[in-house]
């Protein structure tokens, strides 16, 4: 069996470029105290600081001694500990599971600045629970490639210097330097679907094939290999896909492929903009609903932190859609001389007013939204049109729509924010230019005196 070797942890991660920080993962349980320990030892060889984050979930009774224990024990080892309480209220019916490693790996986001490390304790067992897992819930190669060892986490990067290693080579670490451990009793908890593979189905498997967990942690790195070709395969395609509007896909272009093509594409798109992928449900959804429903149609797929939509010939993704701005809502808008801005309720950013001509100060706008039946000269000597057809001209999809600021002046619309000025009258000029900026959705739209086409 192979044993923790510290000089040789430190050897690995001195290969990594740009570290200023190494932050340990540090839950007081057995492996992260055999990490944090086996560290502290090599502590002058790391790349960059060694530190210590305990995240406390407020999940139980005793998760307040806990922390304090963690702080102790840094102390000792003469090591900064950061501790990050969530105090989680799970709703009924929730995953406590997935509540709670999502809030933890978004205090984990929270604390790392560039170049620095967040170094987790998982080994070789967790790899084959999570292959076994993600087999179990009939995941792809890229949720049987399991956990790499190293990937980008917010602005840094997470790595699991351990992965490698058998938990019994932590446990014999740990009996050789007399280390104590948290003992959290909800790692014995068989309602989790994790340790239930741990406690009752791994001791079965390992009676049959001792060497179980290592072999599993291979098939999990077939299953990366194929997943790493799969996403240069995407890549290809995607970079081939005539450039569009910024996270958006071409349905046409999609449908040119291969099913299986398809959803790697339709994936990996998703993953390079930043979202969660997401799972077989949900990207069957897509394929199998939007992208053959009607051009005029309003189809969508949610999920965690996720929205994809349909708009004409593309495909959009976006943070979901937040609640929209009552239609009957005014907001004041009080104009001085020269640019002048106003701050619009989160998270539809601000305008900007930019007058054309001298004179312009002193006037007293009001802002609304989602009053699609006014009409708008968008320049002097052209007709009124409606605001769905100026809409539909920019290429504004129709669920954005509520969201895009009207701006007046007394009952007379003179701008719609991000599209056009409008003209008051047959005979009049338009006379300001207002943007609006700062928003989620600012790449798709036209903004004034830009071309629409």
């Amino acid at each position: 069996m192979p044993k923790l070797d510290p000089a040789r942890l430190a050897d690995a991660l001195s290969e990594l470029d740009s570290v200023r920080r190494c932050w340990v993962a540090y839950s007081g349980g057995l492996d992260s105290e055999v990490l944090l320990t086996a560290l502290s030892e090599v502590r002058e060889r790391l790349p960059g600081e060694l530190a210590a984050v305990h995240v406390d979930h407020g999940l139980h009774p005793r998760s307040a001694v806990w922390a304090s224990r963690c702080r102790t024990r840094c102390e000792v080892l003469g090591l900064t500990c950061e501790v990050r309480p969530l105090g989680l209220r799970p709703i009924p019916g929730e995953s406590l599971e997935a509540l709670a490693r999502e809030a933890r790996y978004d205090a984990f986001v929270d604390l790392l600045d560039p170049d620095d490390l967040l170094l987790t304790a998982h080994h070789q067992d967790d790899q084959a629970e999570t292959l076994l897992l993600a087999l179990l819930r009939g995941g792809g190669v890229q949720g049987l490639a399991s956990m790499p060892r190293i990937l980008p986490l917010g602005a840094g990067r997470l790595v699991r210097p351990l992965l490698g290693l058998p938990r019994a080579a932590l446990m014999d670490f740990a009996d050789a330097r007399g280390l104590d451990w948290i003992q959290d009793p909800s790692n014995d908890h068989l309602s989790f679907d994790r340790n239930y593979l741990r406690h009752r189905v791994m001791p079965l498997l390992r009676a049959r094939w001792p060497s179980c967990a290592a072999t599993l942690s291979r098939s999990a790195g077939h299953c990366a290999e194929a997943a790493d070709l799969v996403d240069e395969l995407a890549d290809r395609v995607l970079a081939d896909i005539p450039g569009g509007r910024p996270g958006t896909l071409s349905i046409r272009a999609l449908l040119d492929l291969g099913r299986p093509l398809r959803a790697g594409v339709v994936r990996r798109w998703l993953k390079l903009g930043g979202f969660r992928p997401p799972d077989s449900r949900h990207l069957a959804r897509i394929l199998d609903e939007m992208l053959v429903a009607r051009a005029d149609a309003n189809p969508q797929v949610l999920w965690s932190g996720c929205e994809v939509r349909r708009y004409r010939d593309d495909l959009f993704v976006l943070q979901p859609l937040p609640r929209a701005p009552a239609p009957d809502s005014a907001l004041p808008w009080s104009i001085g001389q020269g640019t002048h801005s106003l701050q619009l309720p989160e998270p539809l950013g601000r305008l900007e007013w930019r007058p054309e001509a001298a004179g312009s100060g002193g006037r007293r706008l009001r802002v609304g939204f989602g009053r699609s039946t006014l009409t708008c000269r968008s320049s002097a000597g052209r007709p009124s049109r409606a605001l769905k057809k100026l809409f539909q001209d920019a290429g504004i999809p129709g669920w954005l729509r509520a969201y895009v600021p009207l701006v007046f002046e007394g009952e007379t619309l003179i701008a719609i924010a991000g599209v056009c000025a409008c003209a008051p009258d047959e005979g009049a000029s338009a006379g300001a230019e207002i943007r609006w900026t700062g928003h989620p959705w600012e790449a798709w739209l036209p903004q004034p005196g830009r071309d629409s086409s």
